[in-house]
This record gives C-alpha cells, structure tokens and sequence, in this order.
C-alpha cells in the first residue's frame, strides 16, 4: 500500500522540484538586473526565491551549476535557432555574405530584446568571477558551436572569426551603451531609425568583405 501512494505521490514531486528549479533560476536574473554580480549569492539567491538554500545544491550541486542552468535555460543567450533566423535549413543554403548579414543581425536584435543580458554583459567588465566566467563559457561555446555548422573551416582568404568578433564586439557595446546614452556618432540609439542604420552597415561591410575572399 505504502508503495502505491508513494507512486501516486511522484509525479507531484517531480512537479514540485521543477517548479523549485525554475524559481532558483528566476531569482538569478531577478538579481542579476537589480544588483548586478555583487548582490549574486547562495542566501540571497534562496531568499529571492522563497526556498532553503540547501536546494540550491541539491538541484543544482551549488552556485556554479544553477549559474550554468540560468544561462542554458533561461534565454540569456540567443540561441542556435535564433541566430539563423528561425530556419536552419534554410540558412544552410544562404552564400556566405548572406549568413554573414543575417547572423549580425539576427544578433543585433538578439541582444537588443535582452535588457537582463546587457546588464550582464556590462556588469562583465567591471567584475570577473567565476560566474562571470560561467556565463562567457556558455557564450563562447554556443558562437564556435554556429560557426563551425554553418561556415567555412578553411578557404577563406580572411579570418572570418576574428571578423565576427569585431561585429558582435561592436553590436554589444552599442546595445549595452543604449541603455545609459542616446548618441553614438550622430546615430540614436533609442530610435528604430537608427538600429535599422546600423543593421544597413553590417550588410555594407559584409559585402566589402566577399569583395577580398
């Protein structure tokens, strides 16, 4: 008898435990964007939540891994799909200077419906900790993971990586400045206007690209 009510009993169990999860990792990001990484800890994690902190380390076997959980689960990142516009096979069989257009911007507007993500990312480079470490992780290994499906490993006769990091090292400072400062070289950063001008020189300095490959 004991063992049918504690089958019975299971499936509320599992409910419970995930609806824990997804609290815990909530309040990452809550705190994220009132307190930045200084506010980021186990106590005050569980205590935005509303649970014991010893959850923390049951789910998530402590700080780091529910850091880990908030940055694959919680939309921090744009994903795979997101970068490719939504369709990957259709992606796959744009040229080169089309992918290199739409992954700008694909993640231009990514990182613009993103708020929590550029306080993280300007947060980043005042304060390095292993969770900001962690987060990067995730980052660095989601680009790689793009590249190496949809561009070319080698023939190219200009570093595409390197290229890609000046553009999405450009989107993200503009994203993140936006939420501060209006202006950045006579371009505003609080109209569409003038992200729909940006967008128009990442396809302009695509194709001086595939003008030199």
């Amino acid at each position: 008898m004991a063992t049918k009510k504690h089958a019975k009993n299971a499936p509320a169990q599992i409910r419970d435990r995930e609806a824990t999860r997804r609290q815990l990792i909530r309040a990452v990001g809550d705190l994220l964007g009132e307190k930045g990484f200084t506010g980021l800890g186990v106590n005050a994690i569980a205590r935005q939540a509303g649970v014991d902190k010893v959850l923390i380390y049951r789910y998530f076997g402590g700080l780091p891994g529910l850091i880990q959980a908030f940055g694959q689960e919680e939309d921090f990142w744009p994903s795979i799909e997101e970068l490719a516009g939504g369709d990957i096979e259709a992606f796959r069989q744009m040229s080169l200077e089309e992918k290199l257009t739409a992954l700008g911007c694909n993640f231009l507007r990514g990182i613009r419906q993103r708020p929590l993500t550029q306080e993280v990312m300007a947060w980043e480079m005042v304060q390095r900790n292993d969770m900001t470490e962690e987060l990067e992780i995730i980052r660095e290994t989601r680009m790689l993971r793009f590249a190496e499906l949809f561009l070319p490993a080698e023939g190219a006769r200009v570093d595409l990586m390197a290229i890609m990091a000046i553009f999405g090292a450009g989107i993200s400072y503009l994203a993140c400045r936006s939420r501060k400062i209006r202006w950045y070289n006579g371009i505003d950063l609080e109209s569409e206007a003038g992200w729909q001008r940006i967008e128009t020189a990442v396809g302009q300095m695509v194709k001086g690209i595939m003008a030199i490959i």
